[in-house]
């Protein structure tokens, strides 16, 4: 198997590298040129780096290394995308849409290929990749948060927006409050299971051509995420409750988003948003692999004393 990865080294492609390369895979990361050194040097000896760009034609590689990641390569990880809210959409669109377009070209240039793994999102719904003509394996996490065991994550984003801002009203000594409608689902998973069911799914035979939920099949509602954070974290109950639209808009100014660890306003969505997700199948196909997603309750302690340990490091704040 020889196995090319972008999103390396970010949080996810990081360990989904390190999990390949210890199951003795040869492995190919296709990093921005910038991040050529970075990525040798967190990768080591036991893999090669490409520099590169997946938002240009041929992934901004010149025609020899075309020609040979196009000969070698039998497995793709496609990790690399714009997971900021506030993007704009031209960049998204670049790197997300066209970005995955070109990677899909490699992959019909390949005749060796015997899958693609697509790492996708929930939060989005479609049929428009060419399933037809290139083997594939879709993968849609949920918002994923650090290690189910040690805490570890890369940045606080997502659900730490939450615990940013019970810390705050810890340190100020005032009351927590509930926010986000109450009774609509919020859906983390742990980066390990979300590595774990990539490194299965984007191999097995009985994946392929599927779509697979990475999802918490009992996910907690929005009341409950902010009790058990603030349970854990400050030892005490929510109380009274602050309207979604209210904190979207006082996270228009800057002051405020900087004081919450820079949660940007369409973050507030999450909260309000009354969606389930079918995970049936993933259950079906990754349980026989000892793979199933922890609940929240399991890795609540390891996070907040994580956040904790971290929340004055600057180097965890969402980069703008």
């Amino acid at each position: 198997m020889s196995a090319l990865v972008t999103g390396f080294p970010g949080f996810i492609g990081r360990r989904l590298v390190r999990r390949l390369v210890d199951d003795g895979e040869r492995v190919i990361a296709l990093v921005e040129k910038k991040m050529v050194d970075t990525a040798r040097s967190v990768g080591g000896e036991r893999m090669e780096v490409i520099g590169g760009d997946i938002a240009e034609r041929h992934l901004g590689l010149d025609d020899d290394t075309w020609r040979r990641l196009t000969g070698e390569v039998t497995h793709v990880f496609h990790l690399a995308a714009i997971y900021d809210l506030a993007v704009p959409v031209e960049i998204a669109q670049r790197v997300n849409v066209d970005g995955t377009g070109n990677v899909l070209e490699l992959c019909r240039a390949a005749p060796n290929l015997e899958r693609l793994a697509y790492v996708s999102t929930a939060y989005v719904a479609g049929t428009r990749e060419l399933m037809d003509r290139v083997p594939t394996t879709i993968l849609r996490p949920a918002i994923v948060v650090g290690d189910s065991r040690t805490g570890e994550t890369e940045k606080f984003d997502g659900p730490y927006y939450i615990l940013r801002t019970i810390s705050t009203a810890a340190r100020l000594r005032r009351a927590v409050v509930q926010f986000g409608r109450s009774a609509a689902t919020f859906n983390v998973v742990p980066v390990d299971y979300v590595v774990a069911a990539l490194a299965v799914a984007g191999r097995a035979s009985e994946t392929a051509g599927e779509t697979l939920h990475l999802v918490d099949p009992d996910p907690l509602t929005t009341r409950e995420l902010v009790v058990m954070l603030s349970r854990e974290y400050a030892h005490r109950e929510p109380r009274g409750r602050v309207p979604p639209r209210a904190v979207q808009r006082a996270l228009r100014f800057r002051a405020i988003r900087e004081a919450f660890g820079g949660a940007p306003p369409e973050s507030i969505a999450y909260l309000n948003h009354p969606v389930s997700f079918d995970t049936r199948r993933a259950v079906e196909l990754l349980a026989p692999h000892d793979l199933r997603p922890p609940k929240f309750g399991d890795y609540v302690a390891p996070m907040v004393a994580f956040f904790r340990e971290h929340s004055d490091d600057e180097s965890y704040s969402p980069r703008r």
